[in-house]
């Protein structure tokens, strides 16, 4: 894992798709001072120039110096938009000068690393992607400093540059069909997004960032297959009829294949393309028995009948969290030494600084990391009103953590940090919100690899505990900015958004799929977004 975080990486893109994905200025020949053009660099964590003193290509290249001043997020952006069923090969080339800072590519997520021990020679990290579909993709570097780090080292960066390896198809026809998406806003169309995934789960098109009150249209060309439409509202009151009649018809050869206005976070249809003709909307089925109650439904009602199933665990008591802890929260995957893993202190690409051991190493007095793990309730047990069960020694939100850490994280909400007061081993983070969060308290944020793992604990609770979230809004500051009153949403529409980003982000891993029957075994009941992911989309939209 990484001890202190600086991040070079790509915000969501704007421009329009083209037929190949050129990265703009990618071999760094052209400057306004200190700033290459289509490159923008804010905030203090990193210091960018030109140099001509190491050079890949041309005369010129990115002289980044990686810094401690800051841990908060320093971005490096670029523009990229890919196109459907297109091949592209992303490649940058790297100088290390020191070799205690590491670089890793982002393509639409974290993908391959730079090797730090080649120093002073340039190396080249590649990813090959493959578009699901058009759409604005994320690229970039990010730098973690590693062992032997003294506070400044420079990396050279040349030559950033994708390479489309498909073919353009022919634009301006269809010789599939034509699926036409009609979509009337609302007063607030800020909030509306919709998505058409295809029978893999992979979205072809979607929309977002709608003019109030405006009709949009979108044609899609669509090949025989299944498919499903999710249209969302971030607010969770649907498009109509609130504050203007919003309304969407998605139609194809004639046939109206989804339409509606009224719905509340969101709503989806599935239909066919093809022989078979369009079939009518239906809602996605769910799989297995345990969930067998809750097939068929969607949106709040499928929320209702995950409760329904999920409910009325056999609670063991808040003492005996310590022995789900010695079985379910032992690092199996990373060092895999059997020590307790704790997410606030694991280091998953490297060797932790902190190891407990399991029974030997609970709390405790502690007065520094490392000292000794304790049972932390992810959702601060401040914000259900104390010491109550069966939320007091629910399995699915406690976690054994790193118990000063534990400490400094207190009932702050999870967040994505703009300043850092407080910087864990691991790189999780205490301190002032981002901006653009849409929150501006103190928060904690915990690693990338672990974002998921919160996320899903959260959506448990709020499912779980359907019966008595909406009373807990006002038991203290923290659960005022995060919950919002309601037994359906639950969440704020900031805590919701990074919630459902973090969930997307961070897939479920083997270690929470084990997690899962861990608890299951101690309390006879399961985390339904665990097993599976797509309810989060299903109740609350994509």
């Amino acid at each position: 894992m990484i001890n202190r975080i600086i991040t070079l990486s790509a915000v969501a893109l704007l421009s329009s798709h083209s037929a190949l994905a050129q990265v703009e200025n990618g071999d760094f020949e052209k400057w306004n001072g200190n700033t290459p053009d289509n490159w923008s660099v804010i905030d203090s964590g990193i210091a960018v120039s030109p140099s001509s003193t190491q050079v890949k290509t041309g005369g010129l290249a990115a002289e980044i110096t990686v810094n401690t001043g800051s841990q908060s997020n320093t971005d490096f952006l670029q523009t990229v938009s890919v196109e459907q069923g297109k091949s592209y090969d992303f490649a940058v080339s790297l100088y290390h000068t020191e070799g205690k800072v590491k670089a890793r590519l982002y393509v639409d997520g974290y993908q391959n690393y730079s090797d730090n021990l080649q120093t002073n020679q340039w190396q080249e990290i590649r990813y090959s992607y493959t578009a699901t579909a058009s759409k604005d993709i994320q690229v970039g570097l990010r730098f973690y400093d590693v062992s032997g780090f003294d506070g400044s080292e420079v990396v050279y960066v040349d030559n950033f540059q994708p390479t489309d390896t498909g073919s353009t198809p022919p634009t301006g026809s269809c010789t599939d069909t034509t699926t036409t998406l009609t979509l009337v806003t609302d007063q607030y169309a800020s909030e509306t997004s919709w998505v058409l995934n295809n029978s893999s789960g992979s979205a072809l098109y979607s929309g977002s960032g709608y003019d109030n009150s405006t009709t949009n249209t979108k044609d899609m060309c669509l090949t025989d297959g299944d498919y499903t439409f999710i249209i969302s509202d971030s607010y969770g009151d649907g498009i109509c009829c609130n504050v203007g009649n919003g309304s969407f018809t998605l139609e194809a050869d004639g046939k109206v294949l989804a339409s509606g206005g009224e719905f509340q976070s969101s709503q989806s249809f599935n239909f066919t393309i093809g022989d078979s003709g369009t079939t009518p909307p239906t809602e996605p089925p769910v799989v297995g028995d345990y969930y067998k109650s809750a097939e068929g439904k969607s949106g709040f009602a499928l929320k209702t009948a995950l409760y329904n199933i999920i409910t009325n665990h056999n609670s063991q008591g808040y003492s005996a969290i310590w022995d789900l802890a010695k079985v379910a929260d032992l690092d199996n995957y990373y060092e895999k030494d059997g020590s307790i893993l704790d997410m606030y202190s694991e280091k998953p690409s490297s060797g932790d600084s902190t190891s407990f051991t399991k029974v030997t190493n609970q709390c405790g007095q502690y007065s520094k990391e490392g000292d000794c793990y304790n049972r932390e309730h992810s959702f601060p047990k401040s914000w259900f009103g104390g010491k109550i069960e069966p939320m007091n020694s629910d399995g699915h939100h406690i976690f054994a953590t790193d118990g000063y850490v534990n400490a400094k994280r207190s009932n702050w909400p999870f967040g994505e940090v703009g300043t850092a007061s407080y910087t864990s081993s691991n790189g999780s983070k205490l301190g002032s919100a981002a901006s653009g969060l849409g929150y501006s308290g103190t928060v904690f944020e915990p690693l990338d690899e672990f974002k998921g793992d919160f996320a899903r604990a959260y959506f448990y609770m709020a499912t779980r505990y359907e019966n008595a979230v909406a009373a807990w809004e006002g038991n203290s500051t923290s659960s005022d900015a995060v919950l919002n009153g309601t037994n359906t949403t639950v969440f704020e529409p900031w805590m919701l958004n990074m919630l459902k980003r973090w969930h997307s982000n961070d897939p479920v891993s083997q270690k929470e799929i084990d997690r899962n029957q861990a608890v299951f075994d101690f309390q006879g009941n399961r985390n339904p977004f665990v097993d599976h992911p797509e309810f989060v989309s299903a109740i609350w939209g994509n």
